[in-house]
């Protein structure tokens, strides 16, 4: 079983390159964010004609959550309960037995800006959301983009950026809330010492300089942690195909026995 996490930042914008990643990758499930498009706008039709069924949490300009499945699925939520105010930023699903969600984490721009506790909050309330729903899912997995980094590997930045946005003690100390509820970084487990980044600005050529991010992650309860194979962050899919532009993250991508 193959299974996705990709930030696309605009689907209408990245539509055409998107469906010839499904294409070419053919993962099972997928988890994408930052859609930037309202439910009703959401283009369903083009990923039934590639074989994917689809269910969103949109919303217009800005946030946005979908599960794309190969499979027939159970929507079991849309939304973060009680952030209704942050935007589409959650969605739910069971898929064949797999319990799956895939988040689409507020930034919180800067540690004097308003809207950096307000991220802190937010992960404190998906960390009771996955206490209240999730503990007792056999297979389980938590993805997306999480805009947190977890330790200084996982920044080009290195120690030097302790305490900046993103590298925060209040941030990591998040993190490790909700993955103390049973939840393995499935990429950090099997690469321990390994630097790779999953998003690199536009600006300054980051991507070729490799100055980027680790901060989209699938997370997995133990029995997906057990069944997985391998796992990697799809650096191809960052570079530009022919006149198509990709988005400024990755895709990370599981292989699940």
């Amino acid at each position: 079983m193959r299974i996705a996490t990709w930030n696309v930042n605009g689907l209408r914008a990245r539509l055409e390159y998107i469906l010839m990643w499904l294409n070419d990758r053919r993962p099972d499930v997928v988890g994408l964010q930052e859609l930037k498009v309202t439910d009703e706008d959401f283009p369903h039709e083009p990923f039934i004609e590639v074989g994917y069924q689809t269910a969103t949490h949109g919303q217009k300009s800005w946030n946005g959550v979908a599960i794309l499945a190969r499979q027939p699925f159970e929507l079991t939520q849309r939304g973060l309960p009680g952030q209704e105010d942050s935007g589409a930023r959650l969605i739910s699903a069971n898929i064949g037995g797999l319990d799956f969600t895939t988040v689409y984490c507020p930034n919180g721009k800067d540690v004097t800006h308003a809207d950096y506790p307000l991220k802190l909050q937010w992960f404190d309330d998906l960390a009771d959301f996955w206490t209240k729903n999730h503990l007792s899912s056999d297979a389980a997995i938590l993805c997306g983009d999480f805009n947190i980094v977890p330790n200084a590997m996982d920044s080009w930045h290195g120690a030097s950026a302790e305490g900046t946005m993103f590298h925060t003690q209040d941030e990591r100390s998040r993190l490790r809330a909700i993955m103390d509820l049973g939840l393995t970084d499935l990429f950090r487990d099997r690469f321990p010492d390994e630097q790779q980044f999953s998003w690199w600005d536009y600006r300054g050529g980051a991507f070729h300089r490799k100055q980027g991010l680790r901060i989209d992650f699938i997370l997995g309860n133990e029995n997906v942690r057990a069944r997985t194979r391998e796992i990697s962050i799809d650096r191809d899919y960052r570079k530009k195909k022919d006149t198509l532009t990709a988005s400024d993250h990755a895709p990370v991508i599981v292989e699940l026995d």
